[in-house]
Parts: C-alpha cells; structure tokens; sequence
C-alpha cells in the first residue's frame, strides 16, 4: 500500500516525501505506517535500463509537519468544520512530510545490494512501506547470514539522530535474524554507546 510520494530531493540519496492525507488514496496510511526507522521501497522507472524492476530501498529517518495556519493573523472568515466543504483545497496545505534516506536497491532476481543506488528515483513516485518479508530478503547476504551494508552510509551523514536510527533498526533486525542476535546485541551495544558519548564531547572510533 502507498504510504507516500516522492516531491523532492536534496541529494542522490536523501529524499522528500509526502504522505498522503484523507481523500488522496482509499486508506490513507498511520503514522505507524511511516514511523521512524521504517523501511520503505521506491520503483526505478527507467526505460532502457537493466534496473528496470528494481526497487530502491530507504529508510525514514525524520518527520516535518506543515501547517498554514501557524502564524497567521486573525481569525478565519470559515471555521475550520466548514472549510472541508466550502475549501478543500486549504485542508490540503496542510502536509506531512518524511526524509527518505536511500540506501540499497531490491530485485527479486538478484542479490539485494547495499549503499550508494547508481540511479535515483523520480518526482512522484510512490513510496510502499516493506513487510517482515522483504525487510529478511534485503538483509540476507548469499550464506544466509545478515547485513548491514548501508550502515557507514547512514553514519557518514553526521546527523545526530543516525546511530539511534541504526539501534532502531537493528532492534527490528533482532526479532527477523534470532539466529543472529548475539552478533546484533553486539553491534547495538556499540551504536548505543556512541549515541551516548558522542553528544557530550567523547570521541568514538
């Protein structure tokens, strides 16, 4: 099911997407549907390519919420009950909007790759959250153990919130790889302590 669409990017990897709201689609998603740490899958719809079938895979990593009626001076002429009727198109101003960090691509007939995707997605495209089957599909490496290809990826952003975002995801890798949770207990130890440390002047290594 869509949960979104693609109107903007601020680089090869870093994407802008807007949810849909009621009236856009016939179940307009939860926002457990676009949560923090949510994997995502966007088409690559490039003719003449041999990607063609391919899904880029991302990963939600913030929320902005848009609302006109911040800042605005006086009362409307409407209540806000009426404007659904009389304006439809003022409801709609009011958005939400998730940050979509690439990182691999999915194709059901080959290994699943992790990092930089050779090519982008495109101005509205659907983005559709991925079930517990294709989040296992994706991390499988060839041997049948787990991977975490993307993950110098996503700390190389600098943001703040990219170790909590890998805990968030190993946490749910956790509970699809029992087999491999005394390597993922580990690994989340280690970002657990550099999200602590990091803040507060500590160097990490």
């Amino acid at each position: 099911m869509p949960i979104a669409k693609l109107v903007k990017s601020n680089s090869h990897t870093d994407y802008v997407c807007q949810v849909f709201g009621p009236g856009e689609v016939a179940e307009p998603p939860d926002p457990a549907d676009y949560a923090f740490g949510t994997f995502v899958r966007m088409p690559i719809d490039h003719g003449g390519t041999d990607l063609v079938g391919t899904d880029l895979v991302g990963i939600v990593y913030d929320t902005l919420l848009l609302n006109p009626d911040f800042g605005s001076l006086g009362p409307r002429l409407s209540p806000t009950a009426d404007l659904a009727i009389f304006s439809p198109d003022y409801l709609a101003e009011k958005v939400t909007l998730v940050g979509v960090a690439a990182i691999g691509a999915l194709r059901s007939s080959s290994t699943p790759t992790h990092g930089v995707p050779p090519l982008a997605a495109q101005i509205d495209t659907l983005v559709e959250g991925m079930d517990d089957d294709a989040v296992r599909a994706f991390h499988t490496c060839p041997d049948g153990t787990v991977q975490l290809g993307y993950a110098p990826l996503l700390l190389a952003t600098g943001s703040p919130l990219a170790r909590h975002l890998l805990i968030s995801i190993i946490d749910r890798l956790r509970d699809l790889f029992p087999e491999e949770d005394a390597r993922l207990a580990v690994l989340r130890g280690e970002m657990l302590w550099q999200a602590t440390v990091q803040p507060v002047g500590g160097r990490t290594v």
